[in-house]
């Protein structure tokens, strides 16, 4: 059975690398749907929207596993 520190340790493994690699790319691009959400703020609620989503998601796939594992014990357990 996998623990929350498994669990974060685990996302925080997957997720690093990808932060990393974006964080050194530079954007260049200016479009106007670019500039437009940039100049009104709404990038971040567009980011804000998505982190909120991402999280649930994984929260979900958490509990998810723990219900099934629970699951699992029980069903070994009868004889």
């Amino acid at each position: 059975m996998i623990n929350r520190a498994s669990y974060f340790f685990l996302t925080l493994a997957l997720l690093l690398p990808s932060l990393l690699v974006q964080a050194q790319q530079q954007n260049t691009e200016t479009g106007p749907v670019n500039e437009l959400l940039r100049s009104n703020g709404k990038i971040y609620v567009v980011v804000t929207v998505l982190t909120i989503i991402f999280i649930c998601i994984v929260l979900y796939l958490v509990r998810l596993d723990r219900k099934i594992s629970k699951l699992e014990h029980q069903q070994q357990s009868k004889p």
